[in-house]
């Protein structure tokens, strides 16, 4: 099943611009997936202090750079090409606040924690753009965030990348039986089967059989596309907490 869906724009933060697949009015989650915001920050915008409970986030930047601090010590920053990852468990206080005289862009992504892993204790890891590996194909280049062997470890099963493909060129992604993908634009437009997706929208893929599905690219693009194994477990979202 593909359904084709649009970001929604919504105020997050201190100021902040996001366009939002979910959580959204009729669309809360898309199981493992409980968050996905395309974030654009201007100067003296960002995400002050705030508490998070229940699930893992991962903070990929496009554009700029980001610094975290949270109340277990860490402070770091990102820039473009990199990510930001935290557990936050049993509970967890942290600030991302941009570049001081930049604009930033990214995807921050909340992926589920099951029920017996609600109460770990929080952590956080970070991975710079170079550590992240690129793939070269004809027509365009990925850049792996998270696979079963990237330096991001999280405790859920996801595969997450970030592809620019050329116009009239194609790609092929495979979908495991079982597992619900998201194929995001970010820029130009996409041809799915009958779908065709620009930017600001997405598909939402339940591949109830295996599936192969050619991507095409009918202008210069770059899109995100992330996989990932449900915990068919009921989800509790109510702000910053997913229980």
């Amino acid at each position: 099943m593909i359904i084709k869906i649009n970001a929604q724009e919504t105020l997050e933060g201190d100021g902040v611009v996001v366009n939002r697949l979910f959580p959204i009015s009729g669309r809360m989650n898309f199981d493992p997936f409980v968050l996905w915001d395309h974030f654009n920050i201007a100067t003296g915008q960002g995400f002050p202090d705030h508490p998070h409970r229940g699930f893992e986030a991962v903070t990929y930047m496009l554009e700029g750079g980001m610094r975290h601090q949270d109340n277990l010590g860490n402070n770091s920053f990102v820039s473009t090409g990199g990510a930001q990852v935290f557990c936050a468990g049993k509970g967890i206080v942290h600030s991302e606040m941009p570049a001081e005289k930049e604009h930033s862009a990214g995807i921050q992504l909340w992926v589920n924690l099951p029920k017996r892993l609600k109460n770990i204790d929080p952590s956080y890891q970070e991975v710079l753009a170079k550590d992240l590996v690129v793939t070269n194909f004809q027509g365009g280049s990925y850049r792996t965030i998270i696979n079963a062997e990237s330096k991001i470890t999280l405790h859920t099963t996801i595969n997450y990348q970030h592809f620019n493909l050329l116009k009239d060129h194609h790609y092929q992604v495979s979908i495991d039986q079982g597992l619900q993908a998201i194929l995001y634009v970010l820029s130009g437009s996409l041809l799915l089967d009958e779908h065709t997706i620009e930017a600001a929208q997405a598909l939402l893929i339940d591949a109830e059989k295996q599936q192969d599905l050619l991507i095409k690219a009918t202008t210069d693009s770059e899109f995100m596309f992330c996989s990932g194994l449900p915990h068919k477990e009921p989800i509790y979202q109510h702000g910053p907490y997913v229980d």
